[in-house]
């Protein structure tokens, strides 16, 4: 395979240590804006896919409500499948074909993203609501260097002049702590290992501080040492800009570091959701507490690690009652029902009959 040439940033001699933040410019325009509001705050989606000659109409998102405040991190997980990327995506308007939401809302600071135009939706994303790609090589153009892919987005958003642009690249891959960001900037994202290119998809998804990073499984594929490195490097940027953080991810351990608040999606629904803390003590949803003890601990070693039984149930014909169901070592007849939320504690709920039996155990 032949490299592209090579494109070279001549940053200067004055290089910014990082992106002005934006604020939030034009969205007093926008209706419902209310800077008091939740950064994001999803409220009863439901997403559906259409109906084909093979597979009926199916219920992808069913009832899913979160939401997060400025220098939180939500973390949403769950196997694949539960359809915690396809609540994100919903409010990025990036479904995939045959996709669609029919009902609930999406608030970024109390404008319902849902009811935008494209047009307008475009005026938000990136600017206000960003999103880090779980798989950087697919997401990042092949045939452009690094640096140019990052100062497109001061030249469409703020209009900046192609030099300044590339002055403001070069600093956000120095805010990543890509080593000698001045020349790397230069170079294709094949040029890159993964953890690399992972920085270059946090550098363009905050190159213009947004007030929203949705991270989709930021760190898969990378090896343990290099996803602490990324979730270090997260938080660290949150903290800096006070951004509201949504983490997506199908591992309880990786999130364990990060999170403030955890949402643990089954089957399309939110089953649980609790403070980091008292989640990981004192877990309210069988579905959890499986999931939990999936994860290796220390003086556990030579012991063969829990299984959860069973397989995620297919969106299209799914169980009567509570999805979990199938699976569940607690399932009784009332299971047959689906379970109301009940509150478990302060800021914690969960969608089980036997929500008290868990947190017992």
């Amino acid at each position: 395979m032949t490299t592209p040439a090579r494109r070279t940033f001549r940053p200067g001699t004055t290089v910014p240590t990082s992106a002005e933040p934006s604020g939030f410019p034009g969205a007093p325009g926008f209706p419902g804006y209310d800077p008091e509001a939740p950064p994001l705050a999803v409220d009863d989606l439901r997403v559906e896919f259409a109906a084909t000659r093979t597979r009926p109409r199916t219920t992808v998102v069913d009832g899913a409500s979160y939401q997060v405040d400025a220098g939180r991190t939500l973390a949403v997980v769950g196997e694949s499948g539960s359809g915690k990327s396809l609540t994100a995506r919903a409010a990025l308007g990036v479904l995939p074909p045959g996709a669609r939401v029919v009902s609930g809302s999406v608030r970024l600071h109390g404008i319902d993203l849902l009811t935008l135009d494209p047009h307008r939706l475009g005026a938000l994303r990136g600017r206000h609501l960003g999103l880090v790609f779980q798989d950087a090589l697919a997401a990042l153009n092949p045939v452009l260097p690094v640096g140019y892919q990052i100062a497109e987005m001061y030249r469409v958003h703020e209009r900046a002049s192609r030099k300044q642009a590339a002055l403001r690249a070069v600093a956000m891959l120095d805010r990543v702590r890509i080593p000698d960001a001045a020349r790397r900037a230069g170079d294709y994202p094949h040029q890159f290992s993964g953890g690399m290119r992972q920085r270059v998809l946090i550098a363009m998804a905050l190159a213009l501080t947004p007030r929203v990073l949705i991270a989709d499984e930021p760190t898969t594929a990378l090896d343990v040492t290099v996803q602490a490195r990324i979730l270090d490097l997260l938080r660290e940027l949150q903290q800096e800009h006070h951004l509201a953080l949504v983490l997506i991810s199908h591992d309880l351990a990786v999130v364990a570091r990060a999170a403030d608040e955890v949402a643990v999606m089954y089957a399309g629904r939110v089953v649980e959701r609790a403070p980091a803390d008292t989640l990981y003590a004192r877990p309210a949803h069988p579905y959890t507490r499986a999931l939990m003890d999936a994860v290796p601990r220390r003086g556990r070693r030579g012991l063969p690690l829990a299984a959860l039984p069973g397989t995620p149930p297919d969106p299209a014909h799914l169980p009567g009652g509570c999805p979990f169901r199938p699976r569940c070592p607690l399932a009784g007849e009332e299971c047959a029902t689906a379970p109301a939320t009940h509150t478990a504690g302060p800021g914690h709920t969960s969608a089980c009959h036997h929500w008290q039996e868990v947190t017992a155990a």
